[in-house]
């Protein structure tokens, strides 16, 4: 660590945590809630449902996903006018509403799985005096169901979807709600997730840090060159801010 970036983590007063691929494992948790929600939704079986899922970026065949794709970064919004698109479906909306309502229902049923003891780490944090929030291109309406059914409703101070009328990543607008929220600058925040979309909010809203971690669906090739820091997971985190 640079003597620069020490200085920069030592003055952090707020973590934006992103929420799929940094607090739920990606993987273990969305991929097989993509593929139950194509058979589900659009009767989608083998080959059909390869070519909906590799429309989105997932490539079932061979486990890979896009780090760029909607299936890994986009909206809920985003997801179903593509998906609407090749299905022929004129109403993007009410899909969007049904592809939300499967993935919570997913959450609920298959359970999420955490990167790390969520409860406790975040626990430790707010012990630190940090803000905490969790900013998420997931609707306002799921990530609030998640963050009670990971435990950790009561410890986060702001929670924004990208219809929460801040805006989507990788816009700024949920970091300048979460600074307007805390009372802190940009250069105080530390924002943290898996993806370019995340890191790029984080310089657009001008924070102090941009930290990716690597249990979502995107490398450390993708986030070397526009991450302050990589982390294996957020069970670092506590290390770097010191």
């Amino acid at each position: 660590m640079t003597t620069t970036r020490a200085k920069r983590a030592s003055s952090i007063r707020a973590v934006l945590f992103d929420k799929d691929g940094t607090l739920i494992d990606f993987r273990a948790t969305w991929l097989p809630a993509y593929e139950k929600i194509v058979a589900e939704l659009f009767a989608a079986q083998g080959a059909a449902a390869d070519a909906l899922l590799a429309a989105g970026g997932y490539h079932r065949a061979s486990g890979r996903i896009d780090p760029r794709s909607v299936l890994a970064a986009g909206t809920n919004a985003e997801i179903a006018a593509l998906w609407a698109g090749l299905v022929g479906i004129a109403d993007v909306a009410a899909l969007a509403e049904r592809i939300d309502l499967g993935f919570q229902a997913h959450a609920r049923a298959a359970g999420l799985v955490p990167v790390t003891d969520l409860a406790a780490l975040f626990g430790r944090l707010r012990g630190r005096g940090l803000g905490l929030g969790v900013a998420t291109n997931d609707s306002a309406r799921a990530l609030q169901d998640q963050l009670d059914l990971l435990g950790i409703a009561g410890l986060v101070d702001f929670a924004a979807g990208y219809d929460s009328g801040h805006g989507a990543k990788p816009d700024p607008g949920m970091v300048v709600a979460f600074c307007a929220r805390l009372g802190v600058a940009p250069r105080e925040v530390a924002v943290v997730g898996d993806s370019r979309h995340d890191l790029d909010m984080a310089r657009a809203a001008g924070a102090g840090l941009a930290i990716g971690v690597l249990t979502g669906a995107s490398p450390r090739a993708e986030l070397a060159a526009h991450a302050d820091h990589i982390l294996d997971s957020v069970a670092e985190l506590e290390s770097l801010l010191g």
